[in-house]
């Protein structure tokens, strides 16, 4: 089962180009199923229930889709059906901010190019979307390349989630500096928070880099904290759905306890980032959206009967917001960034 998985892409176009192909994440570990994508609605219900999962694939998958959807479109009025088509997708999550930017790119591209014909529109926004594709796994090799001047060989890393390749189109955010490292003979000590309730890092993370043969550990979410006192976690690197303009992060739940203790044991907590992640339109945490998910994960998904009493009432954010006074640095594609995050957000995207 594990060996399988990189056979596969986590989100591609089909060889003629007419299907989005991703890997069902809701199966693994016990299954590897790649499954197709057409329909607006496909492409909605796979974003929607974490079938493709992940900032930056989701970012991908949603590009694609507006290509796919154009594609298929028999609609008279062409550019009104791709722009709904549009809409639609991009409505799917609300806080992962690489779903809007992917979505709104591929409409200031279709926007700029709507007088074209049926056939050069669509090229067009197939050029765009392999655009999008190409550019993520340039993004994540050079994430892997800036965090990895932060580590040491034989350091323990703690992550939380899955910010891997399965969260990607490829290495990875949070673990592109375990992957090249481990490339290089690092020897890593790679710890995974299991991730409740949906266990993201138990399914995923511990699933891909066992794949790729690195040095993994699994422990519970309410273990790091023992963990980090006996000296064995060296850094904590996690992904992110979206970052504010301050420097406060969005993030799995979880994340934000995780980033506490490690400024009681004085560990440096990065958050891997591509700069698609950072948006400069959210002043600061209180204004991202948490997406709030059904009670059932928590009380019923991983069990054969449910575990908690009928009726009872169920808080289940997906993301939680970890203040910017806890983030060490940002690991980003255009360099590591360190406080004042504000300033240092502004300087970056000036250079552009």
């Amino acid at each position: 089962m594990i060996s399988k998985l990189d056979n596969y892409e986590t989100v591609v176009l089909s060889r003629d180009k007419c299907v989005i192909e991703i890997i069902d994440q809701t199966l693994l570990p016990r299954e590897t199923k790649v499954i197709t994508l057409k329909t607006r609605e496909e492409i909605y219900e796979a974003i929607k229930k974490l079938r493709v999962r992940g900032a930056p694939a989701i970012g991908v998958c949603a590009a694609l889709g507006v290509y796919v959807c154009a594609l298929h479109s028999t609609a008279e009025d062409f550019y009104a059906d791709v722009a709904s088509a549009a809409g639609y997708i991009r409505s799917s999550r609300p806080t992962a901010v690489n779903l809007m930017w992917a979505v709104d790119r591929m409409m200031a591209v279709a926007e700029k190019n709507k007088a074209l014909g049926r056939s050069d529109f669509i090229a067009v926004l197939l050029e765009e979307a392999e655009r999008i594709y190409t550019e993520d796994i340039e993004c994540c090799r050079k994430i892997g390349e800036n965090g990895l001047s932060l580590l040491s060989e034989g350091d323990g890393i703690l992550t939380h989630c899955n910010a891997g390749r399965l969260a990607t189109v490829k290495y990875g955010t949070a673990t592109a500096p375990m992957y090249l490292g481990h490339e290089r003979g690092y020897d890593f000590k790679v710890y995974c928070d299991e991730t409740r309730p949906l266990l993201q890092g138990a399914r995923l993370t511990a699933t891909e880099l066992m794949a790729a043969g690195l040095d993994v550990t699994l422990l519970c979410d309410n273990m790091s904290g023992a963990l980090m006192r006996t000296g064995r976690i060296n850094a904590v690197i996690v992904g992110c759905d979206r970052v504010a303009a301050n420097g406060d992060t969005a993030n799995k739940i979880g994340t934000s306890m995780v980033a506490a203790l490690a400024a009681r044991y004085g560990i440096p907590f990065y958050v891997a980032a591509p700069t698609s992640t950072i948006d400069m339109s959210t002043p600061g945490g209180d204004d991202i959206k948490i997406e709030e998910r059904e009670p059932l994960e928590v009380t019923e998904m991983w069990y054969e009967s449910p575990m908690a009493p009928e009726g009872v009432k169920v808080f289940n954010p997906a993301f939680d917001v970890t203040d910017s006074e806890l983030i060490t640095a940002f690991i980003t594609e255009k360099g590591v960034v360190y406080p004042p995050f504000a300033d240092n957000f502004r300087e970056l995207f000036d250079k552009e």
